[in-house]
């Protein structure tokens, strides 16, 4: 029988009134295991309305009770880290290792949202004038919401909303339609841990839901992870319906190796960052900008290695790479490979003909290295958001750093370097918003937050760590002046208010 994933409104499941569902699909096999509720505009109302009311409440609990639930909730999950994991490979296709450590970093979000205290504890300033202090405080927003991508359904929801209930807001999740199940076995555990209805919510469904909350007048803030384009437009159209943004985009992170790099452990690295989870990711090294001689050499290293990958279900315990998410994304990844020769790049390695025996029907494609690609080519200018690698030569360190520079996209980069000097003038002369210096993949850790720079990023404030707690809330300014009970009256001054 077909799984039915419905939502979670108000602390319990909530069927589809609409009677509109739309299609999941397990990658392995290209079998349609699931139908996923589509939200309507009433479906999206109700959600936000449940929010709304369960703010009441929960919007003046106390810090020791949020945190004791997300406590409680923090040790359920730790339970259930496998359960949720093969949810994840069911649908989304990434093998469970690359599952688990999924859940590992979103534990870490809420190990940040379990201490939230010390990042509320506000700020004092005594005698700032006579018998005058002054104290800034930070205020949850209200109903706050979440829409999530298909590559981590389970982590990029818990960069989210920990912060966000922690801080005092409730919550509206739209996750991405092809991968729903984990944020439902989320909201389970969340209301098992004790957090009162309403307070979490999940809505499922397509742009009809997502323009639903951009529009709705209660919904005070939006956070968003996706593609640039509709990075784009959810923080165009949030923002002129009065509402808080901070909206991720895409990327085409580039890996700079130097001449006196350790090539060996580049090539490690640029594998292991090009094609984990198929390419999937957005901190996915995309481009090697080989620089000097070294070209050749790496190249060569980088192909020794993608050749020995074993690319399976994940569910089999030997795949180290799964299958992309759908058919259609299978199919555009490709596009780029078969098209590559002709705009001037050399074919390393062409996947597009893998397939897995017993598997035929599912969504594979193999390993692509591309060599000496021109900065034109679309295998270059496009995020592919697949297992393609594009090597790019230069002669120059400078040459270098203008390329990565004249990318629209400033999301993450990283440097390969046995030179302190030129890893120190790299971090602060590129323009991206993370950057690695012999790390591949520089994901900051909870307690910093994410995010990158230019077409990778839209609003002010990146998304958990410090950034996050200050998007969840907002600021407040209290002064108070209690008098002496000997002191005489002051009487009326009309003039503007002096300290002294």
């Amino acid at each position: 029988m077909t799984k039915i994933v419905n939502h979670w409104i108000g602390g319990k499941t909530a069927e589809g009134a609409s009677g509109t569902y739309g299609p999941v699909t397990n990658p392995a096999t290209g079998e349609v295991t699931t139908k996923v509720a589509f939200a309507s505009v009433e479906e999206v109302d109700a959600a936000v309305a449940a929010a709304k009311e369960a703010y009441l409440s929960w919007g003046q609990s106390s810090l020791a009770t949020r945190t004791s639930i997300l406590f409680r909730f923090r040790a359920l999950l730790d339970a259930h880290r496998d359960e949720i994991a093969e949810l994840i490979t069911a649908e989304h296709g990434k093998v469970h290792s690359d599952a688990l450590g999924e859940v590992a970093r979103g534990l870490e979000i809420v190990d940040l949202a379990c201490g939230i205290s010390v990042q509320l504890k506000g700020e004092l300033s005594t005698q700032v004038a006579s018998r005058v202090d002054v104290s800034s405080i930070r205020q949850p927003l209200g109903v706050v919401a979440g829409i999530t991508p298909f590559n981590f359904p389970a982590m990029v929801p818990m960069w989210m909303f920990p912060l966000a209930i922690a801080c005092g807001n409730t919550f509206v999740l739209k996750p991405s339609e092809k991968d729903p199940s984990a944020s439902v076995r989320l909201a389970e555990l969340l209301a098992e841990a004790g957090l009162p209805d309403g307070v979490f919510n999940v809505v499922h469904g397509d742009k009809v839901a997502v323009d639903r909350l951009l529009a709705h007048p209660d919904v005070k803030a939006v956070s968003f992870v996706g593609s640039t384009p509709i990075a784009r437009y959810i923080h165009t159209t949030a923002s002129a319906n009065g509402k808080r943004v901070q909206a991720l985009g895409g990327a085409k992170n580039h890996m700079l190796v130097l001449p006196d790099a350790d090539l060996d452990a580049a090539a490690d690295a640029a594998v292991s960052a090009a094609y984990g989870s198929a390419g999937e990711r957005c901190m996915a090294i995309s481009a090697v900008v080989a620089v000097g001689a070294i070209g050749d050499e790496l190249v060569e290293k980088i192909r020794e290695r993608a050749e020995k990958i074993k690319i399976g279900p994940g569910n089999d315990p030997a795949s180290e790479m799964g299958p992309l998410i759908t058919k259609a994304h299978r199919d555009k990844v490709a596009s780029y490979v078969e098209n590559a020769a002709s705009e001037g790049a050399e074919v390393v390695l062409d996947g597009t003909g893998y397939t897995v025996e017993g598997h035929e029907d599912g969504h594979w494609i193999g390993i692509s290295l591309l060599d000496k690609v021109p900065t034109d080519a679309r295998a270059y200018q496009d995020e592919i958001f697949g297992p393609v690698l594009c090597v790019l030569r230069t002669e120059t360190y400078e040459e270098a750093l203008d390329l990565i520079n004249s990318s629209p996209f400033g999301n993450g980069t990283a440097i390969f370097t046995r030179d302190g000097g030129a890893a120190r003038r790299f971090q602060l002369e590129v323009e991206a918003g993370m950057v690695g210096v012999n790390v591949p993949i520089p994901v900051p850790v909870g307690y910093h937050s994410f995010g990158g720079w230019k077409d990778s990023l839209f609003g002010d404030h990146h998304i958990y760590g410090n950034d996050g707690t200050h998007f969840y809330t907002r600021g407040k300014v209290v002064t108070t002046r209690w008098p002496d009970p000997a002191d005489a009256p002051a009487g009326v001054d009309l003039g503007f208010p002096r300290n002294h």
